[in-house]
């Protein structure tokens, strides 16, 4: 395990989970885009806590890989979920957010 593995993981993990207690607080900033996107208030919850496990087993992942290669699997496909809602409801400048967050993970596990 290298040192920029666990930094580029450390950041992907609290990317993640700044990004799950955004939805968990209703920041605004959050809320207002999911929905335009169209995505149900009643979603919310559970995509809060998709991401705030997903950073859980990014840093759990430190120490049992193979923890940590299913978080960084899962957190790729939430965001690609979240790219694929993004384009869906036509808010072309908003692909960049999720691709943003979803690049650490991505560089973690090429890591990895």
């Amino acid at each position: 395990m290298t040192t920029t593995y666990i930094v580029v993981t450390a950041v992907a993990a609290f990317m993640v989970g700044f990004s799950a207690l955004s939805i968990f607080i209703k920041a605004p900033w959050v809320t207002q885009p999911l929905t335009e996107y169209g995505v149900p208030t009643t979603w919310w919850t559970w995509l809060g806590l998709a991401k705030a496990a997903g950073a859980a087993g990014l840093v759990v992942g430190l120490w049992v890989p193979a923890i940590g290669l299913a978080a960084g699997i899962g957190v790729i496909l939430y965001f690609t979920g979240a790219v694929i809602t993004v384009i869906r409801a036509r808010q072309y400048p908003h692909v960049a957010w999720p691709l943003m967050y979803a690049a650490p993970a991505v560089a973690a596990l090429i890591l990895a």
